[in-house]
């Protein structure tokens, strides 16, 4: 399958602010069973964008904005083929002993140490004694498992955390959304001594399948190594195995490696953030006038003095 992909940001200043310097992660991998066929960014007011790819491979591109401005307007349009990924069958995973041996003699360990947002705390082990959280048969049975109790237990409800919201707030509401619940597979399968890695991206939707993350928006998702088949992707969300309608942009240790827009400004003032994303099959048209609708985040920034810079951070989760 093919996807058309436009994703819009606009940030709203009052008053203007002075200077921006920000690095955006949106652009789709390559690699595996997808490619990217094209990426175009658009910046405004106009810049030199630069980019380079940080050490997880993701591609990172950034700019600076010398000037005042009261708008920031960032757009990025791809074009990725995605073929359906191989998903083992569970007898075709290796048993328990050969699977920590394999794990134990390859560079795994970044996906297997706590992180910043998946990381052991009392109430994540409270969690796994409710649903007995434990190795079951092979990899694969247990991470299946793992995917559907995550989908059962916890509620979507939009903007129910925010973005530096640690997996506590989730796990006490047994409310979130799919920052929350990636989060907390990776903390649980990393327990296990799973790697596991987070992923944000982007997914082509199906009303008929009844996907509880919704149109319009990024979405993030957990991958866990396995054998034969590498990297799986694994969405507790939308109770999905295999991200054959995911489309992959950035992977890292949890959501704090891999924001779409990351920066900084010098000024104080009130900001308003925007954000629409539209994915679509190339034979279907993408609408002409696409313009930001749901607004993530109103009222004024993180403050500092006029000589300090306020910091500017969009989030995935919270337009979902």
């Amino acid at each position: 399958m093919v996807y058309s992909i436009r994703h819009v940001t606009n940030y709203l200043y009052v008053p203007a602010i002075r200077e921006t310097v920000m690095e955006v992660r949106m652009q789709p991998r390559s690699e595996g069973h997808q490619r990217c066929l094209s990426f175009f960014l658009d910046v405004s007011p106009n810049t030199n964008i630069l980019l380079y790819r940080d050490f997880l491979g993701n591609t990172v591109h950034h700019f600076d904005i010398a000037e005042a401005h009261a708008q920031l307007r960032v757009i990025a349009k791809a074009v990725v083929e995605v073929n359906a990924p191989l998903v083992p069958e569970s007898s075709e995973v290796t048993d328990w002993e050969t699977y920590d041996a394999l794990v134990a003699k390859s560079d795994f360990w970044e996906a297997l140490l706590p992180s910043r947002y998946a990381r052991p705390t009392s109430l994540l082990q409270k969690f796994a004694e409710e649903l007995e959280v434990q190795r079951l048969g092979d990899p694969l049975e247990t991470l299946t498992w793992l995917n559907e109790k995550l989908y059962s237990a916890f509620e979507y409800v939009p903007r129910s955390t925010k973005v530096d919201s640690p997996i506590d707030d989730a796990l006490k509401s047994r409310k979130g959304v799919c920052q929350d619940l990636t989060h907390i597979m990776i903390a649980l399968a990393r327990e296990l001594q799973i790697p596991c890695r987070y992923v944000s991206g982007y997914m082509s939707h199906s009303r008929v399948l009844r996907d509880r993350s919704p149109e319009g928006a990024t979405h993030a998702w957990a991958e866990a190594f396995l054998p034969q088949a590498g990297w799986v992707a694994f969405d507790p969300t939308n109770k999905l195995i295999g991200g054959e309608r995911h489309i992959r942009v950035a992977i890292g240790r949890d959501y704090a490696d891999v924001p779409p827009t990351r920066g900084v400004h010098k000024g104080q003032a009130a900001s308003e953030l925007s954000v629409a994303v539209n994915v679509s099959s190339v034979d279907l048209p993408m609408p002409e006038e696409f313009e930001p609708a749901t607004v993530i985040r109103s009222g004024p920034l993180m403050m500092a003095a006029p000589s300090r810079s306020a910091v500017q951070d969009q989030q995935q989760q919270q337009q979902q």
